[in-house]
């Protein structure tokens, strides 16, 4: 057996906590709320359910295949070392380069998103929306996106923390962040979720909430846009869903790649992806718990898209008066919680990289990728169109999620199942 040359999870819990860590985030609150809200609810979350289980799952496992039986950390070497031990092509490479590009696009505006979190944080801290009506926190909002220079502070803020920890490497960063802010996250989202189930009960937001979620209206996704056709609505749904289910549990970005490599032999990789997945899928639903009971209580609309997070919750925190303050503060806090465990597993596959293949150390590597992802995340921050319109960020979203994750996932899972040596295979998910 080969001698490892990368660091180690310290116990089970770490890796867990580190590996939900990286697909919990953004993703389960602010990009999870508007894909099920714009895409019909119910049937939405069935089809990504079922791509978790069916789809994400075995590429999480084999993702965690390919970086423990490797020799290296970042994902590219990683797949190079594994095909040609197994007499193959290092052509399979290209899922690692696929999936290293994806994540470390996504989390150029995965920083600036997370900015804004930042700053709404200190928006209800200081009361900022009282007495404000529903129109004046929507420009509340259009005036911070389109403002370049008032959201520059908070990217830049969110983009040094994210550097930092990865700086620090997988012990005294990622792993010290994912220990003390998972199980804080896990907490506050659940009191959230209950206290917006119990708060709109009687309103019947509750009730409409939990038929919307969980009770999938077929009919209505497959009318869901008047202009295509029942099989083109459906594809448009699943394409989103399986979109959604990719970026969520942080498959084809060569995360899980590279957080495998740092996984000690003891640990079972079939039992830890189906945790991982599952966990994700439960933040995910407790999360729409947390938000839609809200949204329905108050006569706010659904399918309000990305904006939901940031303009149709703060109109529903602030119609509850000084209690509104306090939730909405602590909302946002959760929101950083889930952004900054996210972030630093989308930057670790970088650094793995750069610092293997140019020799320089982890911390050296850590500072080079974390300036280049600063210096690109400009293009989102400054690439914000009039009204508020996001085009830089739903280009590289909708690319890398709909597009580069899921292949480089398919790349992976079929050199892993078809292509790569049984023995090899075995030697992993044998424990």
């Amino acid at each position: 057996m080969q001698s490892r040359n990368t660091a180690q999870w310290s116990s089970r819990f770490a890796f867990i906590m580190a590996a939900v860590g990286s697909s919990v985030g953004l993703g389960n609150l602010w990009r999870f709320s508007s894909e099920a809200g714009s895409n019909g609810g119910g049937a939405f979350i069935l089809i990504y359910v079922l791509a978790v289980l069916l789809v994400c799952v075995p590429v999480l496992m084999s993702e965690y295949i390919v970086g423990r039986s490797a020799d290296v950390a970042n994902a590219v070497d990683s797949l190079k070392d594994v095909a040609k031990r197994s007499s193959r092509s290092s052509f399979w490479s290209l899922g690692g380069w696929i999936g290293g590009i994806a994540g470390f696009l996504i989390v150029t505006f995965y920083c600036m998103i997370a900015g804004w979190v930042l700053r709404y944080i200190f928006f209800f801290l200081s009361n900022d929306f009282d007495g404000l009506s529903p129109d004046q926190v929507t420009s509340k909002f259009i005036e911070l996106i389109s403002n370049p220079m008032a959201v520059l502070p908070w990217f830049l803020i969110f983009a040094f923390f994210t550097t930092f920890l990865v700086s620090r490497g997988v012990n005294r960063g990622i792993e010290l962040a994912a220990k003390i802010l998972m199980p804080a996250f896990f907490m506050l989202l659940t009191g959230l979720a209950l206290f917006a189930v119990i708060m709109n009960i009687g309103n019947g937001g509750t009730v409409k909430a939990l038929k919307f979620l969980y009770i999938p209206d077929l009919a209505e996704m497959l009318t869901k846009n008047k202009d295509l056709s029942s099989v083109a609505n459906f594809g448009t749904v699943a394409n989103a869903a399986l979109g959604q289910a990719f970026f969520s549990v942080g498959v084809g970005s060569a995360i899980m790649i590279t957080y495998g490599s740092y996984i000690p032999k003891s640990i079972s990789l079939p039992k830890s992806a189906l945790i991982v997945a599952l966990m994700d899928t439960m933040v995910a639903l407790i999360a729409g718990l947390a938000i839609f009971p809200i949204v329905f209580g108050s006569g706010l609309s659904e399918s309000a898209g990305p904006s939901l997070l940031f303009i149709t919750l703060p109109n529903a925190f602030e119609a509850m008066g000084g209690l509104g303050v306090v939730i909405g503060a602590a909302f946002f806090f959760l929101a950083f919680f889930a952004a900054i465990t996210s972030s630093v597993s989308l930057l670790e596959p970088s650094a793995a990289y750069v610092s293997e293949r140019f020799k320089f150390s982890k911390k050296q590597a850590a500072w080079i990728v974390g300036t280049l992802m600063s210096a690109v995340g400009l293009i989102s921050v400054f690439g914000v169109g009039p009204g508020g319109a996001t085009p830089a960020l739903d280009a590289i979203d909708g690319f890398t999620g709909k597009v580069m994750l899921p292949t480089a996932g398919f790349l992976i899972v079929i050199f892993v199942g078809w292509r790569m040596d049984a023995r090899l295979v075995y030697e992993e998910i044998k424990g």
